[in-house]
């Protein structure tokens, strides 16, 4: 017994050691985390699914006990608890008690799709992807990487991609250029990060002096200091010595009918945004192709918009704009649509149509097509009563855009970077269509003022819980999952939409009806679907399939420029229909 003594004392030794050697791993790390937004739920494990321990506030600070995945162990009113970690900003203190890396500073990001990791190394898990020009708040350092705090929540990027910037006031303040703000109260913040404080907001046609712009943030002047907004919600102005406009080449000139309206490098949806235009400003035509149209946006600066948002007119002819519409049909979708002598609902009726009757688009005038009728005669329906098939832009129902004003919607293009998605009988890839459907919407949707946050905004990879994050730190009204479907069976085509939980039924439901009635897409109806954006998203989701990539048919189809307009109106006029109720 006696001989026992001695091992039994070198194993509590050993135990002992242990317990010591890792409490001070906890101590080293002295990590706590700040509740980024109100009513917060803190659950007792970790995921979505598990009961609510209470809620946290906005600034409640806890110290990090572990972590697990995406959620943070914490200490909540003396019970273990678990927070998402993307609804959170967490700092790691030194064993001096002072924030590592370069705390005062914006990391500005130098390349796409730049991969946002959990950890200091390749190692690490991705959260996510951010854009190159993009700037966030510095969380720290270590090696060669930085913490930096972003939508994801705290995250590692690699430090040669990045370029840092003080936040120090300007000494001198001299400016060339002036922009006017296209949104009501837009927030002005001290630093070009979402995550930086506001100090004071904009509204729509106020007038500020420019300091320097990129894609996504334009440094301004703001009571007497420098401030920073999104660049998508203003319009850079010329100064007078400048104001004189170009001569168009083609003779054209188009009047922007859209509040906000998003200038690209291309004409495409795949262009790179550039700047922006805003309602009733005017410029020559420089060029056309397909549905875009080349402007100078800007002296000395030249971008493509899209002619569907722009009233285009000859100069010798002032009257209803002719943008892209040869070779079009208008499809009536209801039985009994009236055909009117002039484009007015009260104007006379001439002629009835029914669903699925076709006329020849003669030109585009406002809201209505100019149709020719059986007799050879001419007379005008309302564009949100057909749909499309050429060219001509699909057109929704005026009065729409009020309803969307202000509301924050979220997209999310399926897919993306090493996620291909399904790959169509002609060797369309959904992450290809996805994004061009999403960027069409989004451009709908700034035009009717509404906030729009696209989950990825090129060919990038990212998380599924990334993107529900996103949809939660947005507190997004809406929250739109864009995918294109595909079985073995290549006859199978049409439209699903899906839902998880009951208050997302009426969504799924409005979108879904108004898809459907503007593509003209077999109704195979909306439901609930067991799909991880909508069953761990807080928001209001829904996630659709517009249509099938492996019917060869439907795959030619989906691909066409008016079946991309006509979905992203159909998605835009049921958002619509849905605030409005």
């Amino acid at each position: 017994m006696e001989k026992r003594k001695p091992l039994i004392l070198v194993i509590c030794l050993m135990l002992l050691a242990g317990i010591t050697q890792a409490e001070t791993q906890v101590k080293a790390e002295n990590s706590s985390v700040t509740i980024t937004t109100n009513n917060l739920n803190v659950r007792q494990g970790p995921g979505l699914s598990y009961p609510i321990l209470g809620q946290a506030q906005k600034g409640d600070q806890f110290n990090t006990l572990s972590r697990e995945g995406e959620w943070i162990k914490i200490n909540f009113q003396g019970e273990n608890g678990y927070v998402a970690s993307w609804l959170v900003s967490d700092m790691t203190i030194s064993q001096t008690g002072e924030k590592a890396g370069r705390t005062n500073s914006q990391a500005i990001i130098t390349a796409d799709g730049l991969r946002v990791r959990k950890g200091p190394g390749t190692s690490y898990g991705v959260m996510g992807t951010i854009q190159k020009g993009t700037a966030y708040k510095v969380k720290g350092t270590e090696g060669n990487w930085v913490k930096i705090q972003t939508p994801y929540g705290d995250g590692w990027v690699a430090n040669e991609f990045v370029q840092y910037s003080s936040s120090q006031k300007k000494n001198s303040l001299s400016s060339s250029k002036t922009g006017k703000i296209t949104a009501n109260s837009l927030n002005v913040r001290n630093k070009p990060s979402l995550q930086s404080d506001i100090i004071g907001k904009l509204n729509s046609g106020e007038t500020v002096a420019i300091f320097s712009q990129n894609d996504s943030w334009t440094e301004i002047s703001f009571s007497g200091n420098t401030g920073w907004i999104s660049s998508q919600y203003i319009a850079v102005q010329s100064s007078p010595s400048e104001s004189k406009p170009k001569q168009s080449s083609s003779g054209k000139s188009g009047t922007v009918t859209a509040t906000s309206l998003t200038v690209r490098n291309k004409g495409s949806l795949n262009g790179k945004p550039i700047g922006s235009v805003t309602k009733g400003q005017i410029f020559p035509i420089l060029e056309q192709a397909d549905n875009w149209a080349k402007i100078e946006y800007q002296p000395g600066s030249y971008g493509w918009v899209a002619s569907w948002f722009i009233d285009i007119a000859s100069g010798n002819n002032s009257g209803s704009s002719q943008q892209g519409v040869n070779g079009s049909s208008a499809i009536i979708l209801h039985n009994g649509s009236n055909i009117r002598k002039k484009a007015s609902t009260q104007s006379s009726v001439i002629h009835r149509a029914n669903k699925g009757d076709s006329f020849e688009i003669i030109s585009l005038n406002n809201d209505w097509y100019e149709i020719r009728l059986p007799n050879g005669g001419q007379g005008f329906v309302a564009g949100w009563i057909v749909t499309v098939e050429g060219s001509a832009p699909a057109i929704t129902k005026p009065g729409a855009e009020k309803h969307l004003k202000s509301k924050t919607i979220v997209l999310d293009p399926g897919h993306g970077g090493r996620d291909n998605g399904t790959t169509g009988a002609r060797g369309t890839r959904e992450k290809d269509i996805t994004i061009r459907t999403a960027q069409l919407l989004a451009d709908k949707l700034r035009a009717a003022g509404a906030n729009v946050i696209l989950t990825r905004n090129g060919d990038t990879y990212l998380p599924l819980p990334s993107r529900v994050g996103i949809s939660h730190y947005h507190n997004a009204d809406a929250f739109i999952s864009i995918h294109y479907d595909s079985t073995p069976d290549r006859t199978a085509r049409g439209a699903t939409t899906y839902y998880y939980h009951s208050f997302q039924k009426e969504l799924a439901a409005n979108i879904h009806s108004n898809v459907t009635a503007m593509t003209n897409l077999r109704d195979r109806g909306y439901r609930v679907g067991d799909y991880h954006v909508i069953r761990e998203n807080k928001r209001n989701a829904v996630l659709i399939e517009l249509g099938y990539l492996s019917n060869p048919a439907e795959e030619a189809l989906i691909a066409s420029a008016q079946y991309q307009q006509s979905a992203a109106a159909g998605i835009f006029q049921g958002l619509a229909r849905y605030f409005k109720n």
